[in-house]
C-alpha cells in the first residue's frame, strides 16, 4: 500500500541558517537537523515563536554535524516537551555536549548582561534556554557510526557518510519503505585534500535529494595559506593584534594548523596566538580523540606525539579573568575567539576593545551570513553596535575565503558526479538565493538534473510507490 510522502523546508531555504527539514512518511515523522536561526533580526525572531509542527509527533532528529545553525535549536525541542532519540556519528555526539552547553550558557549571559547595563527592549531579558534545557535534550544523543545503516523508527532505515566539513559532519540517507526509497540530505559539504579531516565519501543512488548551496556560485582561492602568511606579517609589523572571530569548531582548529605549518617554515613570525574560547579549547581536544576522522598527515603527528594543533607560542584562556587578562596585552599578539560571525561570545569584547584602533587588524576567516556583525564589518561599515553601543571601527578588515570548510562550486559538483544516474528529484538547500539558483542552473546545464530551489516554509509531496 502507497504511504505518503512529503518534505517540509522549515530553515535554511533561501539562506544559509536555521537548517530543518521534516520529512513525514505514513504516519512517521522525521526531522533532518535541528539548528538555530542567526543573522539577520527577522530570522533571529523566529526562534522564540512556536515551531510550525507539532513536536509530539516527531519520531526521531537526525543531525548531519554539530553547528549551532544545524542544531542549536535542539534545547528548545526539548523545553518543548520532545523526549524522542536525537541520532548523529559520535563526533557530533561529543562536540554536541560542548557546543549545546555553551550556548546555552551564552543565552543566559547574554541576559544577564542586557538586564545589568538595560538595553534589551524586555523586562526583564530571558535566554532563549537555559542550561537545564540543553542538559535534557543531551540525555537524547545516540551516536551511530560511519556507513553502518541503522533503524529510525518503523520502515525509516539511515546512513551516514563522511563529508568532511567538520568533525564528525555526515550526509544523511533516509531509506523509506520496503522498496526503499532513497532521500539524501547533504548537510553541510566539505572539501577535499584538507589538513585535518578525511576526504567526503561520494553517493551513488539516491531518489530524492537535499543539497547544500552556500558556495554554490563561486570559488575558493587556490591557497589560502599565502594570505594568511600576508596578513600575520602585516599586523605584526604594524604592531597591534590580529583579532580572529573563528567558529569554535573547524576553523579554530584548522587557522591553528596554518599558523604552526607557517611558523616552522619561517614565513611568518611567532607571535603570541590567545584561544579565548573554552568551547574552542575543548573542540580541540576533541578533534584528537577522534581517529576515524583524521586523514593520514593528522594520524601521524598524532603518531609522532606532537600537538598538531598548537602554534609554537600557544595560549589558552577558559576562565573570564583569563579572557579579560588579553585586554591589557600589547601587540602584535593574535586573538582566536568565537564567534565567526560576530554574532555573540568572547570576540565580541574583542572587538569593543580594538576595533577602534588602526593598528588593530580584524581577520573574517570564512563566509558572512547577511545581518550579522562579521557581515557588517566585511561591507566596510565605519561603525558596528556591540552591548547597546556603536564602536567606531578604525582597524583595518580583511577577508580570507579560501578557509571555508564548505565546499565551492566545483567541489560540490565534484560530489554530485558521484551519482551513476541522476537523482529525480533535487531540492537546493542552505544558500543565499543567487548561490542557491546559480547551482540550480549549473546542475541543469551540466548534468540535465531537475532542480528546484526550496522556498521557506514551501512543502513538497510525493507519490511513493
Amino acid at each position: 500500500m502507497a504511504q505518503p510522502l512529503s518534505i517540509q523546508f522549515l530553515g535554511a531555504a533561501g539562506t544559509v541558517t536555521g537548517s530543518k527539514h521534516l520529512v513525514h512518511f505514513g504516519d512517521k515523522q522525521v526531522l533532518l537537523d535541528c539548528g538555530l536561526f542567526q543573522g539577520l533580526k527577522e530570522l533571529r525572531l523566529r526562534n522564540w515563536r512556536e515551531p510550525p509542527f507539532a513536536v509530539g509527533d516527531l519520531d526521531a532528529v537526525v543531525l548531519s554535524h554539530a553547528h549551532i545553525d544545524h542544531c542549536g535549536y535542539l534545547p528548545l525541542l526539548a523545553k518543548r516537551g520532545y523526549r524522542g532519540p536525537v541520532y548523529c556519528t559520535p563526533g557530533t555526539a561529543d562536540l554536541l555536549h560542548v557546543l549545546l552547553m555553551d550556548a546555552a550558557h551564552l543565552q543566559e549571559e547574554e541576559a544577564e548582561v542586557a538586564n545589568r547595563y538595560g538595553y534589551s527592549k524586555h523586562k526583564p531579558a530571558l535566554p532563549l534556554y537555559t542550561t537545564k534545557d540543553a542538559e535534557a535534550v543531551l540525555t537524547l544523543v545516540q551516536p551511530r557510526p560511519y556507513d553502518k545503516e541503522f533503524q529510525v523508527s518503523q520502515d525509516i532505515r539511515t546512513i551516514l557518510r563522511r563529508t568532511a566539513h567538520i568533525l564528525g559532519s555526515a550526509s544523511i540517507e533516509l531509506q523509506l519503505g520496503s522498496k526503499p526509497l532513497r532521500l539524501i540530505f547533504t548537510g553541510d559539504l566539505g572539501r577535499w585534500h584538507r589538513p585535518i579531516l578525511r576526504d567526503p565519501e561520494l553517493v551513488t543512488a539516491g531518489d530524492i535529494l537535499l543539497t547544500e548551496a552556500t558556495y554554490g556560485n563561486r570559488s575558493h582561492p587556490p591557497d589560502p595559506t599565502g594570505t594568511l602568511a600576508r596578513i600575520v606579517r602585516e599586523s605584526a609589523e604594524r604592531g597591534g593584534a590580529l583579532v580572529v572571530p573563528a567558529f569554535a569548531v573547524g576553523r579554530t582548529q584548522e587557522l591553528l594548523w596554518m599558523l604552526r605549518q607557517l611558523e616552522d617554515a619561517k614565513r611568518v613570525p611567532i607571535l603570541p596566538v590567545y584561544v579565548d574560547s573554552p568551547m574552542a579549547i575543548n573542540v580541540t581536544e576533541i578533534y584528537m580523540r577522534h581517529p576515524e576522522d583524521h586523514n593520514l598527515d593528522m594520524t601521524a603527528l598524532m603518531d609522532a606525539k606532537r600537538c598538531p594543533l598548537c602554534s609554537n607560542s600557544f595560549h589558552i584562556a577558559r576562565t573570564r579573568d583569563e579572557s579579560k587578562a588579553i585586554n591589557a596585552l600589547k601587540g602584535p599578539l593574535i586573538i582566536i575567539s568565537a564567534n565567526g560571525m560576530a554574532t555573540g561570545g568572547r570576540v565580541l569584547h574583542h572587538l569593543k576593545l580594538r576595533l577602534p584602533d588602526p593598528r588593530t587588524t580584524v581577520l573574517l576567516p570564512g563566509f558572512q551570513s547577511e545581518g550579522t556583525r562579521g557581515r557588517a564589518l566585511e561591507q566596510g561599515s565605519p561603525s558596528v553596535r556591540i552591548h547597546g553601543q556603536d564602536i567606531p571601527v578604525k582597524a583595518k578588515v580583511e577577508k580570507m575565503d579560501g578557509l571555508s570548510a564548505h565546499a565551492d562550486r566545483e567541489e560540490l559538483l565534484r560530489w554530485f558526479s558521484g551519482f551513476r544516474t541522476p537523482p529525480p528529484e533535487t531540492f537546493i538547500v542552505h544558500g543565499e538565493l543567487d548561490a542557491a539558483q546559480s547551482l540550480a542552473e549549473t546542475l541543469k546545464s551540466r548534468f540535465g538534473w531537475t532542480t528546484h530551489v526550496a522556498e521557506d516554509l514551501e512543502t513538497r509531496s510525493f507519490e511513493y510507490p
